[in-house]
């Protein structure tokens, strides 16, 4: 007579739900916001000095309507709303992997000095006559790699809370800075009130040519990183924990700190060192996400979302006067940063 063998444990009907769910509601939440980033889209390409209909918008993507209205569209602001897309895409995923990588969401690309880096090695190129505005991404990706370099040096390890190497970060971050404005003084006016608008954070004059680099760094970095989502989401663990879950930690975080200065040094080169970008957009995805996922993709369209609506609002609310992105950005940003701070964990 055979022993019975009792059947498996079945899994509750909720544990099994919420399973299930888990990749349904991300993928939902993606699509939500690639419709809100095409809606946000449409809206820059109607908003600007010269307001435009939704029916001229429509008649000049076809290729219909005045000629002015798709002078306007195709040459102007479709190229910028392209290169804003690019950039804040790369910021954002950028943002994510280090925030991810750091334990920290405080950490990112901007406050640790990563984005001056890259924005200092660009200026000195410009002003050296090295690189132009569409050749620099070498020089940002090399500038952006220096300066980790050096908060890591500083800081000795990678901290395992994160917040030596934040604070150490926030005061090289300070003196980069210092640097490209005193690069910027002793060069021409006119030369100079042009590489500044960009050193803050400008899309103006960027297209698609000013973008390309940065495309094709992003279409080849960000499947990368979504690859190793299971080696990421490890390193939310402790070292000994991770370890003892068979990932190579050290290895891991240079292949993740890599992949960071890459995506943050695109982004800058496009742009400039738009800030808040890498540090808002992975905090609001990981608020609007299962505590269980590293929200890298809806990082990237957050930071393309962000870039597009406050370079909308820098052209349109000041009339004939435009407001660079990265003014915004920083407006905006300042109340965010203290909603993280104080917002109830």
């Amino acid at each position: 007579m055979k022993a019975h063998t009792p059947p498996p444990p079945l899994r509750s009907a909720t544990s099994m739900t919420s399973v299930s769910r888990i990749p349904l509601d991300a993928l939902l939440l993606s699509c939500n916001l690639g419709l809100l980033l095409i809606l946000a889209m449409l809206l820059s390409l109607m908003l600007g000095s010269t307001m435009l209909s939704p029916n001229a918008v429509i008649q000049a993507l076809l290729g219909k309507g005045s000629s002015s209205h798709q002078l306007l569209l195709w040459e102007i602001r479709l190229p910028r709303i392209y290169a804003g897309l690019i950039a804040g895409a790369a910021l954002g995923a950028a943002g994510c992997l280090i925030q991810t990588m750091a334990r920290n969401p405080l950490a990112s690309p901007d406050l640790l000095g990563i984005q001056q880096g890259a924005t200092l090695a660009v200026m000195l190129g410009l002003i050296l006559g090295g690189a132009g505005f569409f050749g620099g991404w070498p020089l940002a990706v090399l500038g952006a790699a220096l300066a980790a370099g050096l908060v890591i040096l500083a800081a000795g390890h990678a901290g395992r809370q994160g917040y030596r190497v934040l604070i150490i970060g926030l005061g090289i971050s300070t003196l980069l800075r210092a640097l490209a404005e005193l690069l910027l003084s002793t060069i021409n006016l006119q030369h100079a009130s042009a590489v500044y608008a960009w050193s803050i954070g400008s899309l103006i004059g960027r297209g698609f040519e000013a973008a390309l680099p940065a495309t094709i760094g992003l279409l080849l970095l960000l499947p990368m990183a979504m690859l190793l989502s299971r080696q990421l989401a490890l390193l939310r663990f402790e070292d000994d924990v991770a370890s003892g879950l068979g990932l190579n930690v050290r290895r891991t975080q240079l292949l993740m700190l890599l992949l960071t200065i890459a995506l943050a040094a695109l982004g800058v080169s496009v742009a400039g060192p738009i800030a808040f970008i890498s540090l808002a957009a992975p905090i609001l995805a990981r608020h609007w996400s299962n505590p269980n996922q590293v929200p890298l993709l809806r990082s990237a369209l957050l930071g393309a979302l962000l870039v597009v609506c406050a370079d909308t609002l820098g052209r349109s609310a000041g009339g004939s006067v435009e407001v660079p992105v990265g003014v915004i950005s920083c407006i905006l940003g300042g109340p965010f940063l203290l909603w993280v701070l104080f917002r109830k964990q």
